[in-house]
């Protein structure tokens, strides 16, 4: 008989995709961030499934929070680090990342995000049984030191109730819902942060009365407790600085402080002084190429990679910064704009974006410009010396160059040390002897193979001196 929580009543061929990255990465020294989420099969969705998400196995419509906490528990026991799958004799690695759910702010992810011509907002309370399913499971399994991290918020959305035009308003089934009002309604708040009481509160599954107000701290220890909250911050083709729409309820990358400050706010509301991180789990800039030239360009695109990490690094309540995608998805039809989802370090060809440089040499100077006798602030990152750290315990090297102005031959000015594997960054100020470029130089040590005695390099940055 099937049992959904149990780990093997699952074929073993199903398993062996996530075995095989489990396998890989602890063997790389790579620590996972596993995302328990849909879409989830048709025999654990709710009535009404529309159409649209009929052919789509992606998409998840009304899912059964019960069962996707036996599913989570299945997980969390496969990967606790001592479970051995049949046949074998080796207990597969443990995973000690996890995150619930994707996206549950879009309708695609999580449907139907409002009801009613989207009068009442439904993703948020389905997202609530989901979470406290899935917090249950883990800590049922052994994760319960592990890093958890709700939210996996997409950045944008709309909000519009329902007409004779559009009956179903806006998010309404398939649409995004904005990430703060997605987050107030999942702790039961208003739009001025207050609990929701009556016919507001039943409608989305919430405490109708203050003593039930109470008890919501108690009752929900994922939302409470939780390691974190992710969050999707792209911005809409603009620099991490610039965001063009002024909605407060928003969620890309200049607007991660807000996101802080309504996080902090909730948790204030039920008694909670924690400040929880927030990690950023999936950013990149769509790039032109291969899309159209409303995107980004791509030696742009690897300047503000580098300019977002800078800022994420200055900030400590951003516990993370990634990448996403390392590839580009396979063009799409000219009539579909081109180029997909291409926000990847490398072409669907397998040919690099200058961001793929950018990506594993940061560099940033947050001046370029001054006087010659006034030091310069020089911030990067050597990401490949963790796994040389890892193979050989020797710290790692990289060296600060500098070409003059019209000259291609660059000179090292000064060297930088890496000792922690779990920390690549650097952050120093020195002089520049005129106008030039600055770059970032790393030699792969012999043990690197394929790349040992490989120099690769940052993208340039220029620099005017007066």
């Amino acid at each position: 008989m099937f049992d959904a929580s149990d780990p093997a009543s699952y074929p073993e061929a199903n398993w062996a995709p996530y075995d095989e990255i489990v396998r890989t990465a602890a063997a790389d020294g790579i620590a996972l961030d596993l995302t328990l989420s849909g879409g989830a099969p048709r025999w654990a969705e709710g009535p009404g499934l529309p159409l649209a998400a009929l052919d789509n196995q992606f998409w998840a419509w009304r899912p059964s929070a019960s069962a996707f906490g036996r599913f989570a528990q299945a997980v969390g026991e496969r990967y606790s680090g001592s479970y051995v799958p049949p046949g074998q004799t080796t207990p597969l690695p443990r995973v000690s990342f996890w995150a619930i759910w994707n996206e549950p702010n879009f309708g695609e992810d999580l449907g139907p995000q409002a009801v009613d011509g989207s009068t009442v907002a439904t993703g948020p309370s389905m997202y609530r049984s989901l979470v406290s399913e899935a917090w249950n499971a883990l800590q049922a399994t052994g994760h319960g030191g592990d890093t958890i991290l709700i939210g996996e918020f997409a950045p944008f959305g709309l909000s519009a109730v329902g007409t004779r035009r559009r009956p179903q308003g806006l998010p309404g089934q398939f649409g995004q819902t904005k990430p703060l009002r997605f987050l107030r309604t999942l702790y039961c708040l208003d739009s001025g942060y207050r609990p929701l009481r009556g016919s507001a509160a039943r409608a989305v599954g919430c405490p109708t009365t203050g003593a039930g107000s109470r008890a919501f701290r108690r009752s929900n220890p994922g939302l409470f407790k939780a390691t974190g909250l992710a969050d999707h911050p792209y911005p809409h083709d603009q620099p991490p600085t610039i965001e063009t729409s002024r909605d407060p309820d928003l969620a890309p990358f200049p607007r991660l402080p807000n996101l802080e400050r309504a996080l902090d706010r909730v948790q204030q509301v039920y008694g909670s002084h924690r400040r929880l991180p927030i990690y950023s789990t999936e950013y990149g800039y769509i790039t032109s190429p291969p899309g159209h030239s409303g995107f980004v360009p791509v030696a742009t695109a690897a300047y503000y990679l580098n300019w977002a990490e800078y800022l994420s690094w200055k900030q400590p309540r951003i516990a993370s910064t990634t990448q996403y995608l390392l590839y580009d998805p396979p063009p799409e039809p000219k009539t579909q704009g081109g180029g997909g989802f291409a926000s990847g370090l490398l072409f669907s060809s397998g040919q690099a974006k200058p961001s793929y440089a950018a990506y594993r040499l940061p560099l940033y100077l947050p001046v370029v410009s001054g006087r010659r006798a006034r030091p310069l602030e020089v911030w990067g990152c050597v990401r490949p010396a963790r796994y040389a750290i890892l193979d050989s315990g020797e710290p790692q090297i990289a060296e600060i160059q500098f070409a003059a102005q019209g000259s291609a031959a660059y000179a090292t000015l000064r060297t930088v040390l890496v000792r922690d594997p779990g920390n690549c960054y650097f952050d120093v100020r020195m002089r520049l002897p005129s106008s030039g470029s600055v770059r970032l130089a790393y030699t792969y040590p012999p043990g690197a193979l394929p790349l040992a005695g490989t120099t690769v390099y940052s993208r340039s940055v220029a620099v005017t001196l007066r």
